[in-house]
């Protein structure tokens, strides 16, 4: 959200991290963690358990799950996820961008009284974009770049293959959708009341950042994105896969 609508040079991650913790306390560091706890369960489990059946569909249809097909595959199961689970996103982005340190519960009901219960949505289309992105790059790359190391190197199915093939899944779905995210969160903060609308949908927003902003600003917070979504897809698949395991399933 650094200098929306100027160029400029941003102040990095850890100056950040450091200025929150000494004007906020650590607390701060976790603001709007119970709509990301809840959406992580609903959306996680979403768009993890649509992804093999989506893979099904695809192979008995067409008798084949190429890349292209995998690639379809995530973006359907993680569209689907985030439709449902879009609420409590706007919570988390709001609840992180408050000033007043309302509960989860308050701010809900600050939104829906001040701009309607559609506002919760708000933000869907290119929050659905992103989550058909991630899940797709995530997905499809692992699951291609499993079976390259596995053709390739002398990797066997373990705990080794699987964290390196979620390295490179993290840094694919990190350049996929940066943009996507920061375009998202825009949206997502901006508010419907007292006039106050900047941007009429996500193209609009991606054009007016662009010509006020430049380019490079689409990836604004980038390394922070990556900082965040590498851990959590190499966590997300290796505990993914040890699950499977464990219930005699076959791997991803």
């Amino acid at each position: 959200m650094q200098l929306a609508g100027q160029r400029g040079n941003l102040v990095g991650m850890g100056t950040i991290f450091t200025q929150m913790v000494q004007l906020e306390g650590p607390r701060s560091l976790y603001l709007g963690l119970a709509p990301a706890l809840t959406r992580s369960v609903i959306y996680g489990g979403l768009r993890l358990g649509l992804y093999e059946p989506c893979k099904y569909v695809c192979n008995y249809a067409f008798g084949s799950t190429n890349f292209a097909f995998k690639f379809a595959s995530g973006v359907i199961a993680g569209a689907l996820a985030t439709a449902l689970t879009n609420p409590t996103e706007v919570l988390k982005v709001r609840s992180q961008m408050s000033t007043s340190r309302t509960s989860t519960i308050g701010v809900l009901k600050n939104i829906v009284e001040e701009e309607g219960i559609k506002a919760l949505w708000k933000g869907v289309g290119p929050a659905m974009a992103r989550a058909g992105c991630l899940t797709a790059s995530q997905m499809a790359t692992y699951d291609e770049a499993k079976q390259a190391l596995l053709k390739w190197t002398p990797l066997e199915e373990g705990l080794q293959l699987h964290f390196m093939s979620s390295c490179i899944a993290g840094t694919a779905s990190t350049l996929a959708t940066a943009p996507i995210d920061m375009i998202k969160t825009r949206l997502m903060l901006q508010r419907e009341c007292k006039g106050a609308r900047v941007y009429r949908n996500g193209f609009h927003c991606a054009y007016q950042v662009v010509l006020t902003e430049g380019v490079t600003s689409l990836y604004k917070g980038g390394f922070a994105a990556f900082a965040r979504l590498g851990p959590q897809t190499a966590i997300t698949f290796v505990v993914c896969e040890k699950l499977r395991e464990l219930a005699g399933m076959t791997a991803i």
